[in-house]
């Protein structure tokens, strides 16, 4: 019996851009196979998608459109030239739909971010799949639809849709990181821009630049060395600076590279990272720096004497030493969530920001997807702010109370307070371990992504969307209060047994892999814990028996799931790791669903 095919849902949204002003319809991609990808731009798993599709958008210009919609998070996200700071920050230069309501969402029956649809060059669903690490299994459906259409005479080669906007001239573009250098000049990520930039002491006037402002990977001198989207910046001790050969390590987040930098000469040298993204296992042991993959390595700080790295895309914290040339997981297990305790236990949240106590005993870290500010200190994590994945805001008062919004930076300052760069309240916040009390010390900034500290005691902030450098009064105080909650569309569970499917099916040519052991992992959780009776915890198996409390009227279920799988019938088979975690908010009521499934990888052709 045939499968029944879905149309497409029409496209609609409160606007385009990246389309010169025209709104786009499935009228206007017929004959064109398309490929809708649901994201939101503070997500590190969507952002890996928009690298993961740039080949596929090249390789196959005359027959795929690709269409961003985005499908807001967050409060700030909904803000439409936030959206469009987003699009020219990331370099998205596909048509991206503005869907501030998730209405397309809806309609696509989307229940994560990234979310990706197939639709044929007759306006036909063919694919959904949530996650990223889907080229491969794109690629091959691609060609499938390209071979099918032409033999039927419905597919049409040809330009595509995009008109990009034009782009401001400036000193930086979406800066992402600084640190300040001797005679207080600043050294600062320019990350639209690809490059570093030496600030002098006004923190305006360029002094050099190190990079060619080419996205790229390559190793060298200053004016020719490539990087892709840098973002943190650390200034290693002079001691270890000697040993090293080099003075500065770089996070280079799109190329998952670690990068040394000699200030005398500007020279570029790659200190670690393969070059892959990371799909492997949990392993806290010792590699070689250059061996290892990375996964968007956001900001990086010394600590614990060593390098501390925050990597965003897997929701850890790793090590590196610039001595030894080795590197490893220093905390987190890769679920993304928040649960405290020793460092390898630990669940983190796209950790974003990190600054060393000037006594070096405390690591802050800004975890920016459950808008927490927290803290590592004699080998175990700590939350002084935040409440979870769903719960953000601009609430200043006792620290329990308290909410931040999406915070990328954060600065130990010497008396022992600690200055957060909340980012999409457009604030820097105050959190003062002494009285337990978060205060908003300045407003009205764009999007403010990191804090730094001259010799003298003067802060700057990074205001990434206003381009610049800009300084504040660490000690002003600013009355903030404003609550909210996600609102995404709510799953009815019955209260009792639910059983949870996780459905998975390895892409064509691939077959699940028991190499390393069980291929299968499955991680739930909930929030408030309270919500679950049973059924939280990890097993190997991708279904498994809930009971949902009948005394918690809802909350969020957070579900994280992988498989491993190689290639089939292959003699040096290449070995996959498919993942995703899931938020899914639920309400609990009698006559609600007792079965929820999800799809893992969905990549068969309707």
């Amino acid at each position: 019996m045939a499968t029944p095919r879905v149309r497409a849902p029409e496209l609609r949204g409160r606007g385009w851009l990246n389309t010169g002003g025209r709104d786009l319809t499935l009228a206007d991609l017929r004959g064109k196979i398309t490929i809708l990808d649901f994201w939101t731009f503070c997500c590190i798993n969507c952002l890996h998608v928009l690298d993961e599709l740039r080949p596929l958008e090249d390789r196959y210009a005359d027959v795929l459109v690709t269409i961003g919609v985005h499908s807001p998070k967050f409060e700030h996200e909904k803000d439409p030239q936030a959206l469009a700071a987003a699009v020219e920050r990331y370099g998205v230069d596909h048509p991206v739909l503005d869907d501030p309501t998730l209405r397309m969402w809806q309609e696509y029956a989307a229940k994560a971010w990234p979310t990706l649809t197939v639709i044929d060059p007759e306006g036909y669903v063919v694919a959904s799949m949530a996650g990223e690490g889907h080229a491969e299994g794109l690629t091959r459906l691609i060609d499938e639809l390209v071979t099918t259409h032409e033999a039927k005479g419905t597919l049409r080669r040809g330009g595509g849709l995009t008109v990009p906007a034009d782009e401001a001239p400036t000193t930086l573009r979406f800066p992402g990181k600084a640190a300040v250098l001797e005679g207080g000049r600043f050294l600062v990520a320019d990350s639209a821009h690809h490059s570093l930039v030496e600030l002098a002491a006004d923190a305006e006037t360029e002094i050099r630049r190190i990079g060619s402002g080419k996205r790229g990977r390559t190793d060298g001198e200053a004016e020719t060395a490539e990087f892709s989207e840098p973002g943190g910046v650390c200034v290693l001790p002079p001691r270890i600076a000697e040993l090293a050969g080099y003075d500065v390590v770089v996070a280079d987040t799109v190329n998952h590279l670690l990068r040394g930098v000699r200030l005398d000469t500007g020279e570029v040298r790659t200190v670690a990272g393969s070059g892959r993204q990371w799909r492997g296992t949990v392993d806290f042991g010792t590699h070689d720096a250059l061996a290892v993959d990375l996964s968007s390595p956001w900001d990086v700080a010394y600590f614990d004497s060593r390098v501390i790295v925050a990597m965003a895309g897997i929701h850890q914290l790793w090590w590196f030493d610039p001595v030894t040339r080795t590197a490893g997981m220093y905390a987190g297990t890769t679920v993304e969530a928040l649960r405290d305790g020793p460092l390898h236990e630990v669940w983190m949240a796209q950790p974003s920001g990190l600054s060393t106590s000037p006594d070096g005993t405390k690591l802050w870290i800004a975890d920016s997807e459950s808008s927490a500010l927290r803290w590592i200190e004699q080998g175990e994590l700590h939350t002084a702010v935040g409440q979870g994945l769903f719960d953000f805001g601009h609430v200043d008062g006792p620290a329990a109370e308290a909410l931040l919004q999406h915070p990328l930076g954060v600065l130990a300052l010497a008396d022992g307070a600690v200055l957060v760069a909340d980012t999409y309240n457009g604030a820097v916040r105050r959190y003062d371990p002494a009285t337990g009390l978060v205060t908003t010390v300045a407003t009205g900034l764009a999007e403010p992504s990191d804090l730094v500290a001259t010799a003298t005691g003067e802060v700057y902030v990074v205001e990434s969307a206003a381009h610049r450098l800009v300084r504040i009064d660490p000690s002003a105080v600013v009355v903030e209060g404003t609550r909210h909650r996600t609102q995404r569309p709510v799953t009815d569970l019955e209260p009792g047994a639910v059983e949870l499917d996780v459905v998975f099916s390895p892409p064509p040519g691939q077959k699940l892999d028991d190499s390393f052991g069980p291929p299968t992992r499955l991680v739930v959780s909930a929030s408030p814990p309270e919500l679950l009776v049973e059924g939280a915890g990890e097993s190997t198996e991708l279904r498994r028996r809930l009971v949902v409390s009948d005394s918690v009227p809802g909350g969020v279920l957070q579900v994280v799931a992988q498989a491993a799988t190689c290639d089939a019938d292959a003699e040096h088979a290449a070995c996959h790791l498919t993942r995703q975690d899931w938020g899914v908010p639920v309400r609990v009521a009698a006559g609600g669903a007792a079965r929820l499934p999800l799809i893992l990888r969905g990549l068969d052709a309707g």
